[in-house]
């Protein structure tokens, strides 16, 4: 019996998550490594998942494709936590970060999430994020903002106390949000604002998919004090 990991995200991902099955694979996380995309619907997707398929959302938090759509057209499946609930996920938040706008006491982060207004689980797990960015990096201030959710992306500009300052889009991979959306209401062409890329093939995330995949495993095995491979997003 051979196991599967199946990364599922919308279409966006796509690139993004093949990078990461690379990855996967040269680590040996599992016997097959495969993506799967959808447009509109996780309906849309053709795969045939059973017992020993373990699938992990390419998303940021839980939302109604995660915790409905793509368990309803995966049944057999067993289904991991959306990647960007990791821990790990907060190393290459800071990472982006720091490529853009260097850590000190007088610089600005404000983690920018799409925030779903029907799931309470958008906000905890971007304020995890910054919770950990606050304890574990040397900005003097570390926000979260929302495309659908107060705090508005509109007014990070005017929130942000610190002489430098960088938006860090919390998506997975670059889309229309993070290309169009989000610089518009950033207002990003009138400057004093640096703006960061999104998570994308930045290593930590391809930490944080093995990671998922190994708790879930271990939630499986009974085996409740696996350490995962994931990091705390420490420096």
């Amino acid at each position: 019996m051979t196991d599967t990991l199946l990364l599922v995200g919308r279409e966006h991902t796509r690139e993004t998550a093949k990078r990461h099955a690379a990855r996967l694979r040269d680590r040996g996380v599992a016997d097959r490594v495969r993506v799967g995309t959808y447009d509109r619907e996780p309906s849309e997707l053709d795969f045939e998942a059973d017992a020993d398929t373990y699938v992990v959302p390419m998303a940021v938090a839980p939302d109604r494709d995660t915790t409905r759509g793509i368990p309803g057209a995966l049944p057999a499946a067993r289904h991991c936590e959306p990647v960007g609930t990791s821990a790990a996920v907060t190393r290459a938040l800071a990472d982006r970060a720091r490529e853009t706008v260097d850590p000190g006491e007088d610089a600005s982060v404000a983690l920018v999430a799409f925030g779903d207004t029907s799931m309470d689980d958008a906000r905890r797990t971007a304020e995890k994020h910054a919770a950990r960015l606050r304890e574990n990096t040397g900005y003097g201030e570390v926000t979260t903002a929302y495309l659908l959710q107060n705090p508005a992306a509109e007014c990070v500009r005017y929130n942000l106390g610190g002489e430098r300052a960088v938006a860090v889009p919390f998506f997975v991979a670059a889309c229309e949000e993070t290309e169009e959306a989000l610089p518009e209401k950033l207002e990003l062409d009138r400057g004093g604002l640096a703006y960061a890329d999104p998570l994308g093939d930045h290593e930590a995330v391809t930490d944080a998919i093995e990671a998922e995949l190994s708790k879930a495993r271990a939630i499986e095995a009974g085996t409740a004090a696996v350490q995962p491979v994931a990091t705390d997003g420490g420096n």
